[in-house]
């Protein structure tokens, strides 16, 4: 059994994926965003012997797609997101969710890889087995995953500078740092941009690809 724990912001215009804009407008990026987080849900609730854990912060009732994102959640336990930075959030959405299923792996994701699947979050976690921690790195020098045998051990998060393309090497010191192991899991290419988000979407179904090509080249 492990947890899946994803980090998500509620899709509101104005809000989430702002750097989608322009080309897209601020609906289209919420919109975006939304068909984002609902595809990572499903591929997190069809992933067996898993419980699933979403930090949230935002106004979920002003978000597109607010009653299907609602839905999918009341099949998860949902937490607030708590802490001043990025950082701090991640490490204590960690920190929270160890207390809530105490002794059990954390794989942690967000809601910018919406490529996921249940294999592939299967895989990740299985990775624990053979390690103290899996960190999946993003090609932007970030990274969309953490896996932790011990989800305390996140608290090294909070000194790792976020949203640079230095954070997932230095994620990976930190995490060193405090005597882990950590394997490596599969390269993605999070959303960050139009062209990220037309790279992903391509050659995939799903709400995030419907979402995407409502906007203009």
């Amino acid at each position: 059994m492990i947890v899946l724990l994803v980090v998500a912001k509620a899709p509101v215009p104005g809000f989430a994926k702002t750097r989608l804009c322009p080309p897209a407008t601020p609906e289209q990026a919420a919109g975006i965003a939304a068909a984002a987080l609902l595809d990572t849900l499903d591929a997190v609730l069809s992933t067996p012997d898993a419980e699933v854990v979403v930090a949230m912060t935002g106004t979920l009732a002003d978000a597109a797609a607010a009653p299907e994102i609602a839905a999918a959640l009341r099949a998860t336990t949902v937490i607030p997101q708590r802490g001043h930075g990025f950082a701090a959030r991640l490490a204590n959405a960690h920190a929270d969710t160890a207390a809530l299923h105490a002794g059990l792996p954390v794989l942690q994701i967000g809601m910018d890889t919406p490529q996921v699947t249940p294999g592939l979050l299967t895989s990740s976690a299985a990775g624990l087995a053979g390690a103290d921690a899996v960190l999946g790195a993003a090609e932007d020098g970030g990274w969309w995953a953490l896996g932790l045998r011990d989800p305390r051990h996140a608290a090294a998060l909070a000194a790792v500078p976020m949203s640079t393309a230095e954070t997932g090497a230095r994620t990976r010191e930190a995490l060193v740092a405090r005597g882990l192991t950590v394997g490596s899991l599969p390269t993605l290419s999070d959303v960050d941009t139009m062209a990220d988000a037309r790279r992903v979407a391509d050659g995939r179904d799903g709400r995030f690809r419907g979402a995407v090509a409502v906007v203009a080249s």
